[in-house]
């Protein structure tokens, strides 16, 4: 739900008659999402960071920041962690108006960018995840669809930053249209990624013991 959200807030952010219609708050917008991102992507990663540390019959420990360096899933947690963080920066910093050129490719553009590209590594490990469960005969399933949704949403912010390159000399974005157009087709597959957990959880809940719930 909290990626729902967030994907909904870049979604409504990138709409220019949105952008209109709410006049400076627009960039909060952004900002706001940024945060929801990043609450539901570190409690991914808590989940990561935990996963398979069940004993029966045993206290849980859990861990806030663990390591699982053999995990392609804790390895995609990871990083799409780390890129909501760039993201935070870049959205916050897009709501000072005083920022000269050097300030907005430094603190807008550049950690726009960083961001981005985590995400997109984020999505090859879930990717290769994926591919390593077919590999050892898995049928496809629910979660490799979610792997390659949000691939496709990883790659529309990535066309999205690109776009939103500043120019140094005019102080101009490279393409003001495509870096809107790519923000919202990135966060209509992020939101669609995101919906399609409900029926995974739910399905999870279902087959976990009384115990456990």
């Amino acid at each position: 739900m909290l990626f729902m959200i967030g994907s909904l807030c870049f979604g409504l952010g990138s709409v220019p008659s949105f952008a209109q219609a709410v006049g400076g708050f627009d960039v909060w917008v952004f900002f706001i999402g940024s945060l929801f991102f990043t609450s539901a992507a570190y409690l991914q990663f808590f989940e990561a960071s935990n996963e398979g540390d069940d004993i029966r019959g045993a206290a849980r420990t859990r861990r806030p920041l663990g390591l699982r360096l053999a995990s392609l899933g804790w390895w995609a947690a990871m990083t799409q962690f780390m890129g909501t963080l760039w993201f935070n920066l870049t959205t916050f910093a897009g709501t000072r108006e005083t920022l000269d050129l050097a300030q907005q490719e430094r603190l807008v553009w550049a950690p726009d960018a960083i961001g981005s590209i985590l995400f997109l590594v984020a999505s090859t490990f879930a990717v290769l995840e994926v591919r390593d469960g077919l590999q050892r005969g898995w049928r496809p399933s629910l979660e490799s669809a979610i792997a390659w949704v949000n691939m496709a949403g990883s790659i529309a912010f990535g066309i999205s930053a690109i776009a939103a390159f500043i120019d140094p000399v005019s102080g101009e974005l490279l393409n003001v249209a495509a870096a809107n157009a790519f923000t919202f087709l990135g966060a209509v597959f992020f939101f669609v990624g995101a919906a399609m957990l409900l029926p995974d959880m739910a399905r999870t809940s279902e087959a976990m013991p009384a115990s456990q719930a």
